[in-house]
């Protein structure tokens, strides 16, 4: 006989599970505070700018100061625009931007892996030779630049921007080096095994494992490349071969600036930066906290 013991089925539903209510410490409140003001610091002045793009030119000036411009002048980005050959301009820094950094993840990826895999005499006392670059001025160098690149007749030309940055990039040559450290050397054995030679395991191993880093330092190449002032300053001397930071250093007139302008201008000149770095900010992150990870 059954009984109402051996009648109950058993209990198959889960538990019900309570959310824990996440209580606001005074010091998490403070970190977050911290880290909103810190937030609000840099990014001061790039609001500033963006406000002062819309100004007019009283308003940049009045006392007490205007924060949010009225009337809004939105004229003065096609002022900006008109008034310097921007298109040119941003053409030059567009295109020198991509050449130098095509070559530099290719020059700056196979030295990382000639230091990081590669055994050969000296590479450790070479490899700390060529970070010790690192710590000189370019300044230092400028001069004796000019002269090689005057004898060469390349001054006053693009090819003074674009081969010298394009040799190589000692941070890059560290970063992509760090990286591949962090592959574990047994891929490269088995690799070795199946008969691969360095240049296979180069571009069919390494390069498709790094390409976080490479889109860190892809990045971190494009906007120092495109905000480079000294260099064109220095090489540069006719107008349609101006880049983007030595157009807007022409808003600066010896006697009157037109501030709102130049600050138009320089608004539009973040922007492409601001594009790549939305679409790629996973990639860098991503980059810079694995770099330091080693195998």
């Amino acid at each position: 006989m059954k009984t109402a013991a051996d009648n109950t089925q058993p209990n198959t539903q889960p538990p019900v599970q309570h959310k824990k209510k996440r209580t606001l410490r005074p010091s998490r409140i403070l970190l977050h505070l911290a880290l909103i003001i810190g937030s609000l610091v840099m990014a001061g002045p790039f609001i500033w700018m963006g406000l002062s793009s819309l100004k007019s030119f009283e308003q940049m000036f009045s006392v007490p100061p205007t924060i949010i411009p009225d009337p809004v002048m939105w004229s003065n980005f096609t002022d900006s625009l008109t008034a310097m050959p921007f298109g040119r301009a941003y053409w030059n820094s567009f295109y020198i931007s991509t050449i130098v950094v095509v070559s530099q993840i290719i020059t700056c990826s196979m030295a990382a892996y000639a230091f990081a895999k590669l055994k050969f005499p000296g590479s450790k006392f070479l490899f700390i030779a060529f970070l010790a670059t690192m710590m000189v001025p370019m300044q230092v160098t400028l001069i004796p630049l000019y002269l090689i690149l005057d004898s060469l007749g390349w001054v006053n030309t693009h090819l003074s921007i674009i081969v010298p940055n394009a040799l190589f990039n000692a941070f890059g040559v560290f970063l992509l080096r760090q990286f591949m450290l962090g592959i574990p050397k047994e891929m490269e054995e088995a690799a070795v095994m199946d008969g691969a030679n360095p240049a296979f395991i180069y571009l069919r191993i390494m390069l498709p494992l790094i390409k976080p880093a490479l889109a860190a330092f892809g990045i971190f190449s494009f906007i120092g490349i495109w905000n480079n002032f000294i260099q064109p300053l220095t090489f540069l001397s006719s107008t349609e071969l101006f880049t983007v930071p030595l157009l807007l250093a022409m808003f600066k007139g010896l006697y009157v600036t037109q501030w709102p302008l130049l600050m138009a201008g320089a608004t539009i000149s973040v922007v492409p930066v601001l594009i790549i770095y939305f679409f790629a900010q996973r990639q860098i992150i991503e980059g810079i906290a694995l770099t330091g990870v080693k195998g």
